[in-house]
């Protein structure tokens, strides 16, 4: 097969497929280990059980989804020195410092304490094993830090010049702080809240459907649909500062997930594309249906703003449209959803149906929730797609092609890492869908907690 035989096609598609796979495990680590710490602090304040059985709960499910991330990211990062030596080399100077800061600050942080929450229960006070979870939350969204200012330097390069193929840094704060990186990291901060907040949700949704447990994890199905109002809310308001970032920044990247081919004139506006069939080689779109003047609205807050389009630079230069185009909308459709989702809940909570005796005959909010678990993944992946696709053909924006970043490996050797990472993968997945099962099967415990 020709795919076979295209180095650059196998390292690009090698490098996607390990992305989305471990993308999946930290962003449920960091938001699921602020619940923990919300819950052993709650704990030690009221000293109610039901808070200490939750954290001792949860915690199975949070160590489950450590490892298996620890696991599938660690090949990642090797992958830039063997598949991408040639985008080291020239990002090499701050893309290295940032990895580096990050495995050095982060990881060793999660690391050093993550023995003492698992298994520190019952060997040192509970005053320390709180300050132990604290330690691991913080190194979660420490990590997410770090890896989010790198990627935004590759969305926006700055703080250092390119000579001759190669980035020498002169201002690191300048690098961190990239033009992208607050909406960067504070928009993937938040899916990862989004996402632990329909995973918990939904699991409690799913023990209440059965009528196990239901007075303990009506407990923690109230408290994500407190937590969603706020973080799904505030992710609706976030992502609307992103768009408007990328609107001044990668304005190529945005008339791709919008679908915009033609600048609008002066005095007239760009309509907001709800459904099109983007055609790369007519340079339009076959078909659309548009809301008009609403892009130029949302981007400009004029009715008549301008908007660049994509015939503004050559084909060649232009990321791949329907797959960003669609990628964007699943994420906002997914957004709105949760929103929805959130206030529809809150409306049963106010009817007084959330209560032990009755939330487990609401089917359809339970339901709801317990999709919402894949929904949320869905969400995320297809913001990173839109993300990374809308980038292209740049590893570096405007400085390095991606074809140019590729190390020049033999394709079958690429292929053959592939195939295996593929399989290990998989292995993974279905270990801990296993043993996620079987912790979820088992249900809480409720021990008396040590004193």
């Amino acid at each position: 097969m020709e795919i076979f035989q295209d180095h650059i096609l196998l390292s690009r598609i090698h490098f996607a497929f390990t992305a989305i796979f471990h993308i999946i495990w930290p962003v449920l680590t960091i938001g699921l280990s602020i619940f923990l710490v919300v819950t052993e602090a709650l704990w030690l304040i009221t000293r109610k059980e039901i808070y200490y059985h939750h954290a001792r709960f949860w915690m199975r499910l949070f160590l489950l989804n450590f490892a298996v991330g620890v696991v599938s990211g660690i090949p990642m990062e090797f992958q830039f020195g063997t598949n991408w030596s040639a985008f080291s080399r020239t990002g090499g100077d701050i893309f290295g410092h940032l990895l580096g800061f990050e495995a050095s600050m982060a990881f060793m942080l999660e690391a050093a304490f993550l023995g003492i929450m698992a298994f520190g229960w019952k060997r040192v006070s509970a005053g320390m094993h709180l300050f132990a979870t604290c330690m691991v939350a913080f190194g979660g969204s420490l990590s997410a830090f770090w890896i989010m200012a790198a990627n935004s330097w590759m969305q926006t390069p700055v703080g250092g010049d390119f000579i001759e193929g190669r980035f020498y840094l002169t201002d690191i704060f300048a690098a961190i702080w990239n033009p992208d990186a607050f909406w960067g990291i504070t928009h993937m901060w938040f899916a990862c809240l989004e996402i632990s907040i329909f995973v918990i949700g939904g699991i409690s949704a799913w023990y209440l459907l059965r009528g196990r447990h239901p007075d303990f994890f009506l407990l923690s199905f109230k408290m994500m649909i407190i937590a969603g109002l706020f973080i799904t809310t505030l992710q609706v308001v976030n992502g609307d500062g992103a768009g408007k970032s990328v609107f001044q920044n990668q304005p190529v990247k945005l008339a791709a997930l919008e679908a915009h081919w033609e600048t609008n004139p002066q005095g007239e506006g760009a309509g907001w594309k709800i459904l099109a069939w983007p055609d790369e080689n007519l340079q339009d779109n076959t078909w659309d249906i548009e809301v008009p003047y609403a892009l130029s609205l949302i981007t400009t807050y004029s009715p008549t703003g301008q908007v660049m389009g994509l015939r503004e630079v050559p084909a060649e230069d232009q990321p791949p449209v329907a797959l960003t185009f669609y990628s964007f909308r699943i994420m906002m459709f997914l957004g709105f959803f949760f929103v929805f989702l959130i206030l529809w809940s809150l409306w049963a909570w106010w009817k007084g149906k959330l209560t032990a005796e009755r939330a487990g005959r609401q089917k359809w909010l339970l339901y709801s929730w317990m999709w919402a678990i894949p929904m949320s993944y869905i969400a995320m992946e297809a913001g990173w797609v839109v993300r990374e696709v809308g980038r292209q053909p740049w590893v570096i924006q405007g400085v390095l092609r991606t074809e140019d970043g590729v190390s020049r490996l033999p394709a079958e050797t690429v292929a053959g890492s592939l195939i295996g990472f593929v399989a290990i993968y998989f292995l993974l997945l279905i270990i801990f869908l296993v043993l996620a099962k079987r912790l979820l099967n088992k249900g809480p415990d409720f021990q008396p907690p040590f004193r």
